[in-house]
């Protein structure tokens, strides 16, 4: 079967939406770079908060698996975790919190504080076929040499992608000696520019486009799947973008190649992407909390240089989160997520995968 993009819509692909989406998601790097909106310091009672609410859970639960969020009280700092989640899925698609509190406590107490966190935010997926729902984002190629692995544990450049669930979030523990920026950009204003500039490519991007399953094949599922880039649905756009998945889709011999049509249309996706009117850069700091909307939000990451000390190396903690009032997606995406329910979607399972909360990458 060729790939060919744009001329065989299902009823699991919605029509494209003709013309701008606008709105609060579509914003541009270059203005937001000179302004604080997109952040939001803890106060001090919140910090205290959550290390109260983190101790309380550690009493009642020797598992962070099961913890709920019933299990962290925090009454003020919760209305406001509402709102931002809010923000993220139906305003701008992001936020970063600084200051929460990682300081002066053991790894497995950070750990309970970000958990607890996340449950505000959403259920926790898995993030990898060995059913991780904490993820740690941290090179450790020297010690764990697998090419299935995901770049999120190399220190290397990740290109511009959205990750298989709707919503992502990382806690900064201990930043690199140089490098290491964390880039996004709106996909609604790639979605807008494109239809500025190239309406013909835009459409193409509605149409099915192929995905490499690489080794994460869920139970009677084949080793490839379609999923549009752009997908409009119930008044909303969902981007999903891995650009390496789709161009190894490929190899498979059932896709084959390309119409050169859809390769251009994601080449000019990823110059804009690459367009530094339109994306914005954050250096984290120890403390830093980024949440985003990965259906509004395409991400990447700068290569880095780490310490050669193993107690200072670049460390991140990542959640990947299935919030309760997600947007409605297509039925494309259970090829991918598994589901569409809302809440409950998105991770990869595969044949074999238990879900757990580890304390070490490995």
């Amino acid at each position: 079967m060729s790939a060919l993009a744009g001329n065989r819509l299902s009823p699991n692909h919605p029509p494209p939406r003709h013309g701008p989406i606008g709105g609060p998601g579509a914003w541009y790097g270059s203005k937001l770079k000179h302004s604080t909106e997109w952040m939001y310091p803890l106060s001090e009672s919140e910090r205290s908060e959550m290390i109260d609410a983190m101790r309380r859970a550690r009493k009642a639960h020797d598992d962070i698996a099961d913890m709920t969020k019933s299990d962290f009280a925090i009454p003020t700092f919760g209305k406001r975790l509402d709102e931002l989640r809010r923000e993220a899925l139906h305003g701008r698609g992001f936020v970063l919190l600084r200051n929460f509190p990682v300081e002066n406590f053991t790894f497995e107490e950070i750990a309970t504080m970000y958990w607890g966190f996340g449950t505000y935010m959403g259920t926790a997926r898995s993030q990898n076929a060995r059913g991780h729902l904490l993820g740690h984002v941290t090179d450790i190629t020297d010690r764990y040499d697998d090419p299935s692995k995901r770049g999120y544990l190399s220190n290397r450049h990740l290109l511009y992608h959205s990750d298989s669930v709707d919503m992502v979030s990382l806690l900064c523990l201990q930043k690199a000696k140089s490098g290491g920026l964390s880039t996004i950009v709106s996909s609604y204003t790639i979605h807008d520019e494109m239809w500025k500039r190239r309406p013909d490519l835009a459409e193409i991007l509605y149409g099915p486009v192929p995905r490499n399953r690489r080794k994460e094949i869920p139970e009677g599922k084949g080793p490839w799947y379609d999923l549009p880039v752009f997908n409009h649905c119930n008044g909303r756009l969902a981007i999903s973008f891995l650009r390496q998945f789709i161009d190894e889709a490929q190899d498979h011999p059932d896709v084959g190649q390309f119409d050169p049509l859809l390769v251009e249309a994601l080449d000019v996706l990823t110059t804009l992407a690459e367009d530094p009117d339109l994306f914005l850069s954050m250096d984290f700091e120890p403390g830093d909390i980024q949440l985003i909307h990965n259906h509004q939000i395409l991400h990447n990451r700068t290569g880095y240089e780490d310490w050669p000390e193993p107690e200072r190396k670049r460390y991140l903690l990542r959640l990947w989160l299935s919030p309760p009032d997600g947007l409605k997606l297509p039925e494309a995406f259970a090829e991918r997520y598994g589901s569409i329910a809302v809440g409950d979607r998105g991770g990869v399972v595969v044949p074999g995968t238990k879900l757990n909360v580890p304390l070490t990458a490995l």
